[in-house]
């Protein structure tokens, strides 16, 4: 494992390790858009004649996701533990950076209760690919449909996010002791 988690791990076990019967954690990201990249949401690719400039494939809600079950945990950010610095993480798939914080809940005994994102974004009208984003954030967290929630929204055409130029998500998560 990358040494920030190391890092944590270590000062958190200098007094004792507190584990709480729930933790709630909050996720954000937000990424430019760029003509001729692909649009990966959710691990779906999104047809758009723009996608995120990423140093990976630039998942926005699954970047939002990690962060948000990483800091429930009380661990560093995405950015930290996969940092854009380490050329091995040059395009990857988000979902390694998803299965790697699920493995990391499931280790500290926790399970999802449940999950509610927003991505914010002009352009495209995701409606006709919530149902696909959402079955596949449900696979990879391993979690029933019940559970996970997932909304779209513009930004009402104002800054970057409502001209195009970018797109957002917040995420919070709810972990259950097992």
């Amino acid at each position: 494992m990358n040494s920030a988690v190391e890092v944590q791990t270590k000062r958190s076990s200098d007094k004792p390790r507190v584990s709480p019967p729930f933790r709630v954690g909050h996720g954000f990201d937000l990424h430019r858009l760029e003509p001729g990249l692909p649009l990966i949401i959710g691990g779906i690719n999104i047809p758009h004649d723009r996608g995120c400039e990423a140093h990976s494939d630039g998942d926005v809600l699954l970047h939002c996701v990690v962060d948000a079950i990483l800091g429930a945990l009380g661990l560093p950010d995405i950015g930290q533990i996969f940092p854009d610095s380490d050329p091995k993480w040059r395009g990857a798939e988000s979902s390694v950076f998803m299965r790697e914080a699920v493995k990391l809940m499931h280790e500290a005994g926790y399970e999802l209760g449940n999950l509610d994102a927003t991505l914010i974004l002009q352009r495209p009208k995701l409606s006709p690919h919530k149902e696909s984003i959402r079955a596949n954030l449900c696979e990879l967290l391993g979690a029933d449909p019940s559970v996970v929630n997932l909304k779209a929204k513009t930004h009402e055409k104002v800054d970057s996010l409502g001209e195009n130029r970018s797109i957002a998500a917040h995420t919070v998560v709810l972990l259950i002791k097992k």
